[in-house]
């Protein structure tokens, strides 16, 4: 079998590194198949999983081999150049960082390494700040501690497009021997140190809308990852009062104190909450481990309630194009950039203010591309998975830009006695009632790639009915075809395995992971009322469980 003959290629490599050299050897069957079958694959975000040993997993020699090709693109494309390298608190990240960059050094790049861990915004921005060709970011984002990953960005500051991700993956699959993979010494190597921070801070700092507004308390976890060495900093050089959940801010890559390390899930905020409950704080952040997404917590009423990514950029968005109309500087001619599974309610609120909606596929990347490309202002982008941008210095999701910017929202508001619950509930009376939910469907191993796979397609033969809604449209991204009424249209965005149903009343989108064994459904309705939304929710998830049982 092959998996057995690379396996055995592992195993009798002389300079295996001891650690998963240990590891191979208490490999059962099963999982020597399942680790040296097919490689650990290049998305359009790069790599990320499961950290060991294998061709399946993240370890310095698949880095390597990653760097390896993203190196050979970049001497493709521009010959030399500078690429700068970040990481997060994960376990092997930083010697994931500095493996990589003896992969760049050799091939005749100047590499710039932050001296310690930084967010991922923070790579975005020096890409651009040190006018550099490229950039990686080793990180899992929001991940289990088990996984890592590795994030390619071009020269514009963005992760790869779809056209320079398929030349790295090309290169990629050109390297038949990731043991044989050149390295430079790492005495090349140039570090950005601490004072980088002040020259991102202060530019970020240009977000603002208000100056003064009434001063707030605001507890923060970094979940043990990089916010806690930018974000508390930035916030109090703003006259907010800070409190950082002490166990939580360690750099910790058994992330030894938080349950979750993703703001999405309820179990991430356990211990930031305690914290904001004692110092009576106006406002709670969490940020993931590379500090590009952000939870929020508002307390109203003597209760502290949590924010979704979509009413966070709801609620940024309607700040934004208010008060910006207020002072006459909003550029009307700007836009305002989503994703096809964000919330219809930032087309609503643009729409009331006539700005033009950017719709892209999932994923910042996309955002980033079209910022890029835009010849407009750019005003906000978001994404329904807890990342928005205030600023297009960065192109990327930026948690850091948006714990400033929601400090002054939250003390903005706080002058007339209102929290971001009262604004939000004003919203929904604006605008009607916009509810969004995800479901995480996981497909395990290899059969589960097969199984997903034929859900997907058989899916594709047919609608999704639900009594409630009013069917529209199928939308297929991956032949970039829409269906209504039995005829055919054309889809502008990229291919994409996404399925969308549209209904008078909001959608429902299937999308398989590209970073996880899984498939995500999206859900997103609107009504008059709160209840009839939920109820859509609850209806479309019930035929959904229906539908993937077959």
């Amino acid at each position: 079998m092959q998996a057995t003959k690379i396996y055995n290629l592992w195993k009798n490599y002389p300079l295996l590194d001891s650690e998963l050299k240990e590891e191979l050897l208490t490999l059962s069957e099963d999982e020597i198949l399942e680790r040296f079958t097919y490689p650990l694959e290049f998305g359009t975000g790069g790599l990320r999983g499961k950290m060991g040993v294998g061709i399946s997993r993240l370890n310095i020699y698949t880095i390597s081999q990653a760097a390896k090709g993203f190196s050979l693109y970049l001497k493709k494309t521009f010959k030399q150049g500078r690429v700068v390298i970040s990481y997060d608190n994960r376990m092997h990240s930083k010697r994931f960082a500095f493996e990589s960059a003896k992969v760049l050094i050799h091939d005749g790049f100047d590499v710039y390494v932050f001296e310690s861990l930084r967010p991922t915004p923070m790579l975005s921005y020096a890409v651009r700040h040190f006018r550099a060709v490229g950039g990686i970011m080793i990180t899992a984002s929001h991940n289990p501690k088990e996984d890592n990953g590795f994030k390619a960005y071009n020269h514009t500051g963005a992760q790869l497009n779809l056209e320079e991700a398929q030349l790295v993956i090309q290169e990629i699959k050109g390297i038949n021997d990731i043991f044989s993979i050149e390295k430079a010494d790492v005495s090349n190597i140039q570090f950005i140190d601490a004072s980088f921070d002040d020259i991102y801070l202060d530019d970020i700092a240009s977000i603002r809308i208000h100056q003064e507004v009434s001063p707030i308390k605001v507890s923060y976890s970094p979940l043990h990852g990089t916010g806690s060495t930018v974000i508390p900093q930035i916030l109090k050089r703003h006259g907010f009062q800070v409190f950082s959940e002490p166990n939580e801010s360690q750099v910790d890559p058994l992330f030894t104190y938080t349950a979750s390390s993703n703001p999405e899930q309820k179990k991430a905020y356990v211990n930031g909450l305690n914290l904001a409950e004692s110092t009576n704080s106006d406002v709670l952040f969490i940020t993931d481990p590379d500090a590009d997404r952000l939870g929020v917590a508002v307390l109203h009423d003597g209760q502290y309630e949590l924010l979704t990514g979509n009413q966070t950029a709801a609620l940024e968005l309607y700040y934004i194009l208010e008060e910006k109309s207020k002072l006459n500087i909003l550029p009307h001619n700007g836009k305002v950039y989503t994703t096809i599974v964000t919330s219809d309610l930032i087309k609503k609120i643009a729409s009331y203010y006539q700005i033009e909606v950017i719709e892209t596929l999932t994923g910042f990347k996309f955002i980033g591309e079209q910022a890029e490309l835009a010849t407009t202002p750019y005003i906000f982008g978001c994404e329904e998975s807890y990342g928005s941008l205030i600023s297009d210095k960065v192109r990327d999701k930026d948690a850091v830009q948006a714990c400033l910017f929601l400090c002054e929202m939250v003390g903005f508001y706080k002058q007339n006695n209102q929290t971001l619950i009262d604004i939000l509930n004003q919203v929904y009376q604006t605008f009607g009632y916009f509810i969004e939910h995800t479901d995480n469907f996981f497909f395990e191993g290899i059969q589960g790639k097969e199984d997903m796979k034929q859900i997907l397609n058989q899916l594709r033969e047919t609608s999704i009915n639900v009594p409630s809604l009013s069917f529209i449209e199928t939308r297929d991204y991956l032949v970039q075809q829409g269906f209504k009424d039995g005829q055919p249209f054309k889809l502008d965005l990229p291919k994409s395995n996404v399925l969308e149903y549209r209904y008078d009343e909001g959608f429902i989108i299937l999308r398989p992971s590209g970073t996880e064994p899984k498939l995500k459904v999206y859900y997103g309705f609107h009504s008059t009322t709160l209840a009839q939304a939920q109820a859509h929710i609850k209806e479309s998830q019930a035929i959904i469980q229906t539908v993937l049982k077959g």
